[in-house]
Parts: C-alpha cells; structure tokens; sequence
C-alpha cells in the first residue's frame, strides 16, 4: 500500500470513528419486555426503549401473572407490560430517562413501576398532547414503595 492510500485508509478510520455510536449509547443493557400479543400501547412502549438505543427482547404470553409474581411485584403496582433489565423489573409505561436513571443510581430495590396506563405516559400518548400526573414507583425489596420520580401537571 502506498502511502497516499495508508492516509486516505487512516483519514477514512477517523471519520468512521467520528460517525460510530456513542459508548453510551452502545452499553445500553438488554432488557426483557414480557407483554401480550395484542396490546398496541406495549408494542409502542418497546420502540421507545429502542429508539433509546436499548437492545429488546419481547416475550409475548397468554398470562402476565406469572413473571409479575416471578419478580416480585407487589399488589396494585401493576401494568400491561412487564420487562427486566440488570436485575430490576420495570412495569409499565415507565418513561426512558427513569430506566437510565435506574441502572445509573443501581439502587437496592426490585424495580421502578408505573401502576395502570396512565394518559401521555410513553407508549399511552394522546393526540391532545395532555400527560395525566402519574408518579414512577421504586419497589424496594422487602415490596415497600416510594416515589421515584413525578410526571404530567398537576390537574
């Protein structure tokens, strides 16, 4: 190789570089999304996570029940969907930055959940634009919640 060729090669290497996805981008755990078949808003949800940039898996299932008991959700906490990521579940329409913030901070809990479908929460979006307050919840190990995050506008 020539060296007119090595320096088109090393230049052509550096713009490469330049374009490749971020580490951030490309250390995004696998996360494990168990939903049914025919929920539309879960469908919707999972392309959230990967246009975040998550690798997705999806199992779809008859029952939900049995991965929410297998993870340890506790009663009332429940949603449509149900996925696990790095050891933590995430139920519901849990908004992205939350499931950053989660696998940020790796706090001593089961998992964040975000309780029914609330109205503008990711995946439950609505032509108005209108989010309905809904909190995220961290479950914590012994099945005790606190609010982990807050979103929409107070009604």
């Amino acid at each position: 190789m020539n060296i007119s060729a090595l320096i088109s090669a090393s230049l052509l290497a550096v713009v490469l570089a330049g374009c490749s996805p971020t580490t951030a981008e490309t250390s995004l755990p696998l996360v494990k999304v168990t939903k049914s078949a025919t929920c539309g808003c879960c469908k919707v949800w999972v392309e959230r996570l990967r246009s975040a940039g998550f690798q997705v898996e999806v199992n779809d299932v008859d029952n939900l029940n049995t991965v929410k008991q297998k993870v340890g959700l506790p009663y009332g906490m429940g949603s449509c969907h149900t996925a696990e990521v790095n050891g933590y579940f995430v139920e519901g329409h849990v908004p992205i930055e939350d499931i950053k913030r989660l696998l940020r901070e790796k706090p001593d809990a089961k998992g964040i959940a975000v309780p029914g479908m609330p109205a503008g929460s990711p995946g439950m979006e609505v032509a108005s634009g209108r989010v309905d307050p809904y909190d995220v919840f961290l479950v914590a190990r012994d099945g005790s919640t606190s609010v982990y995050a807050h979103h929409g506008e107070a009604k």
